[in-house]
């Protein structure tokens, strides 16, 4: 609380507040020859005090800090699309704490609420919902507007999901693949993405431009903001940026696919004639029709890259080779995501040093 009153011919401000321990004090000072000048410097103390700071905070509710945070934080300094899952760890936070103060949250309660939300959520969800909110608590803690770790040693459980496949088998891709047809836009999309592993953004920001029919090659140099519908931007990483060798048949189908929906050559080529691109969630459901109706296991459309990743691996292309076409930023990166398939063909390839070595000492 803040009151003003004049001294003789000066003006005093007088804040009283609560320290962290509960104690009532008051801070004032004198000597401003106006009110607005008094009511300035009041202003100026209450935010910079560290006292005043931490007790105003700690009333502030966990969702309101929490928001303020990613807007801090995380606008600008991540993508759009990461930037709405901190919304959306928000807007969660705001269904199961309400207006719960910062010093008001404790261990029990946080995990109380952990556990709510992970009765209609799988693992996955709630663990993401607990790193985003509990970065940010730890902020709070830094700033010492609370004087402890609620979310310390926090129990994540979720919604076990039934397990679907990742990839396609070599015999179902090549049947998916023979089936598409060039004369579908949404079709042609996933034939794309199928036999080139690029990503969706990629995919439907491909211009004429971008394919070389001549040496049979596509240039990865930008994507489609399909999401928030900004046109073009920039490739998730700099590491995006490539050329993708494609075969015969994917120019030919292309080649097709042109003279059916020719397009400008600063056009996506996969703009509709009405001047609307698709979202990956439309596309998403053409190939669940495309593969129910094949009787091939459901997957994502970004199951595709694993896929096309999968059967170049089990092909014998190399790590690195099969790094660079996806556009992976490090080898390191497509060593960790398909550890598992390169685990199987490294025990493939001692059973072929093996046989080597027992041929040329016999």
């Amino acid at each position: 609380m803040v009151s003003y009153r004049k001294r003789g011919n000066a003006w005093q401000y007088e804040i009283s507040y609560k320290d962290i321990d509960g104690h009532y004090k008051k801070l004032r000072k004198s000597g401003f020859l106006l009110k607005s000048d008094a009511i300035l410097a009041a202003s100026k103390m209450q935010a910079e005090h560290p006292n005043l700071t931490t007790v105003q905070s700690g009333n502030e509710s966990l969702v309101s800090y929490y928001r303020r945070w990613i807007k801090v934080y995380k606008q600008g300094a991540v993508t759009p699309i990461t930037y709405s899952k901190y919304q959306n760890t928000a807007k969660h936070a705001a269904e199961l704490f309400g207006n719960l103060k910062l010093k008001d949250l404790t261990k029990l309660i946080y995990q109380e609420k952990l556990n709510q939300f992970a009765q209609t959520h799988a693992r996955r969800t709630v663990a993401c919902f607990h790193k985003q909110l509990r970065a940010c608590v730890l902020e709070a803690l830094d700033e010492k507007i609370i004087i402890s770790d609620p979310t310390r040693k926090a129990v994540v459980t979720g919604v076990e999901r039934p397990k679907r496949p990742k990839v396609l088998s070599y015999r179902d891709w090549q049947r998916l693949i023979t089936h598409l047809s060039p004369t579908k836009i949404e079709e042609m999309i996933i034939y794309l993405a199928a036999v080139t592993g690029m990503r969706y953004g990629e995919v439907v920001g491909l211009t004429p431009q971008d394919i070389d029919f001549q040496h049979r090659k596509i240039s990865v140099n930008k994507a489609w903001d399909y999401k928030y519908k900004t046109g073009f931007m920039k490739t998730k990483t700099p590491s995006s940026i490539r050329e993708i060798t494609i075969d015969m048949t994917t120019a030919h189908k292309l080649q097709t696919y042109l003279s059916i929906f020719p397009a400008t050559p600063h056009r996506p080529i996969f703009m509709t004639p009405q001047g609307h691109v698709f979202v990956s969630a439309e596309i998403n459901h053409v190939l669940t029709d495309v593969l129910h109706a094949l009787k091939i296991p459901r997957i994502t459309f970004h199951g595709l890259r694993h896929t096309h990743a999968s059967i170049l691996l089990y092909k014998g292309v190399s790590v690195l080779s099969v790094s660079r076409r996806l556009g992976h930023s490090s080898i390191t990166t497509t060593q960790s995501t398909y550890l598992h398939i390169i685990k199987e063909l490294e025990t493939q390839d001692q059973d072929r040093i093996i046989s080597i070595l027992e041929k040329a000492t016999k």
